[in-house]
């Protein structure tokens, strides 16, 4: 009798896995070419196509990077979206054929956006990733907002919908294709990216585990207005333009006023906040030459250095801090340009007011109010483009992990203002679970997103970054963080010798994570990182 009904119990126990088996089949992946007819709510795929290893390449006349060759077979699928009824907008997901890692990475966009980053997307395919890449609903220069007069829709779009959109409409697509959700889910970005990163986190904090926010331009209606403070004391009196010839005259005498706040003589401004250079120090003392300033230089690089208030002294934007003045992409590129006018915050300034605040292409920057000028500037924008809001408790409730990295040589976005929304957080949520979910690093001596004199090589272009080793790559840091729990405390940044990595290591330097800094310990190669300490900032 035991022996029969244990038979009958393993009949029925095959007879029930049986019919799962029949009932439920597991998933199947479709075919690249299948995924043009996938019907995903206000989408519409214009394309599919199955791409044979290295056989890739842009529509002319774009020019191919390199990367394209070493790319694996892959699934390309072209997505417009259309969420509101004047969005307009452009993405890409690409998957590799093989060899998924069940990852899934959303790119950010530098600047007004406009384009698909093609590079990005080639970076994280060749990694294993699934990616995707937005226009976010127009296609221009990422100094050109002209698309934003009289589209509201678009400026939206631009703001938060569409990354949001992307990631939904993506991980979709990565479904039907593999058969499977990604099982995890990371966003990459920096300046403009790194305020989509920011706003990712705060609106939609279901969207991504990981995010890595750098140097964001998260209080994107203040940072503007303080570009418009910059192109005022620089341009409004001819005679206080400051030319680029000058800037290494200014970095010279910044660092030796500067450069030993930290111990060393290193070439590099360690902590911008103990520096107390005075411009005056430049005044000329006979004939105007480039080692020297004249008195309306000296009064417009006060004013750049001190950053833009109201009437009443209320500071709307950090100042520029000392050390990022000199270098590719130091001032001659941010701040002063070519001439009047060239400079990049100046085409950046100049098209935000034009085109998304006063809707008027003749807007004249030297008209411009700093009492009345930021509060219209909020009124009408600061919903669609800041990302200030410090209550990150949903994307920490979920288990998300936020890196935020700043450059203290920044002269696009002070790096003052990302230490400001870091302690925005700590104050909404308390030191302790800050700690918990966030790490902020700040380099010295690095500019905007990467170069400058310092290290600035750490992993943080993504995961098709040199550096796989989380002790050397933020981007691996963040998985090792969210996929094992191990919290990264320092991670190691790298200046090569030159561009590339194969031509040898000239200095490493840890990042420790904020408020720490990097000690040296007395001893040892200051150009090695293992002569350093994470310890507390006195």
């Amino acid at each position: 009798m035991r022996m029969n009904a244990t038979c009958r119990n393993m009949t029925g126990i095959l007879l029930t896995g049986l019919l799962v088996i029949f009932v439920v089949p597991p998933a199947r992946a479709a075919s690249c070419e299948s995924l043009s007819t996938l019907k995903l709510p206000d989408t519409t795929v214009t394309s599919a196509q199955l791409f044979d290893a290295g056989k890739f390449e842009l529509p002319s006349p774009m020019p191919s990077p390199a990367i394209f060759k070493e790319l694996p077979a892959f699934c390309r699928v072209t997505v417009e979206m259309k969420p509101a009824k004047d969005s307009d907008i452009k993405m890409e997901v690409w998957m590799p054929s093989t060899g998924w890692n069940g990852k899934y990475e959303g790119i950010g966009n530098g600047g007004f956006a406009g384009s698909i980053s093609y590079p990005s997307l080639a970076g994280a395919v060749k990694a294993g990733y699934a990616s995707a890449s937005t226009d976010t609903g127009h296609n221009a220069r990422g100094t050109d907002a002209t698309w934003a007069l009289g589209h509201p829709d678009r400026v939206v779009d631009f703001g938060y919908r569409a990354v949001h959109e992307m990631t939904v409409k993506a991980k979709a697509i990565i479904k039907a294709f593999y058969g499977d959700n990604p099982k995890r889910a990371y966003f990459n970005g920096c300046s403009n990216g790194g305020r989509q990163a920011l706003m990712e986190a705060q609106r939609f904090p279901e969207d991504y585990d990981g995010i890595i926010a750098g140097a964001p331009a998260n209080f994107f209606t203040h940072l503007l207005s303080a570009g418009a403070w910059d192109v005022q004391a620089t341009q409004n009196d001819p005679a206080s333009y400051i030319p680029g010839a000058k800037i290494p005259a200014i970095s010279s005498a910044v660092l030796a006023s500067c450069d030993e706040k930290d111990g060393l003589a290193d070439g590099l401004v360690g902590d911008p906040r103990e520096c107390r250079f005075d411009p005056a120090a430049l005044l000329c003392k006979s004939a105007d030459s480039n080692s020297c300033l004249t008195a309306p230089q000296v009064a417009a690089l006060k004013k750049l250095y001190a950053g833009p208030t109201t009437t009443k002294g209320e500071r709307i934007f950090p100042g520029r801090v000392p050390g990022g003045e000199e270098g590719a992409g130091g001032w001659p590129l941010w701040v002063t340009g070519g001439g009047p006018g060239s400079s990049l915050m100046y085409q950046f300034t100049t098209n935000f007011f034009s085109n998304m605040v006063y809707d008027n292409p003749s807007w004249d920057f030297k008209t411009f109010n700093f009492d009345t000028g930021v509060k219209t500037a909020d009124e009408k924008q600061a919903t669609n483009l800041n990302s200030v809001d410090p209550n990150l408790k949903a994307f920490q409730a979920r288990g998300g992990k936020l890196i935020i990295y700043h450059g203290w040589s920044d002269s696009a976005i002070s790096a003052l203002n990302t230490v400001d929304y870091y302690n925005s957080v700590v104050a909404k949520l308390g030191a302790r679970d800050t700690n918990a979910f966030i790490r902020l690093y700040l380099a010295p001596g690095m500019q905007h997103c990467g170069g400058g004199p310092g290290p600035s090589a750490f992993g943080q272009g993504g995961p098709g970054a040199p550096s796989a080793d989380p002790q050397h790559s933020v981007y691996s840091a963040l998985e090792e963080w969210v996929e094992k729990g191990v919290a990264p405390e320092r991670i190691v940044a790298t200046k090569y010798n030159g561009p590339t990595p194969d031509q040898g290591v000239k200095m490493t330097r840890p990042l420790c994570a904020y408020p720490q800094v990097a000690k040296y310990k007395g001893t040892g190669d200051t150009n090695d990182a293992a002569s350093f300490v994470c310890a507390a900032k006195k």
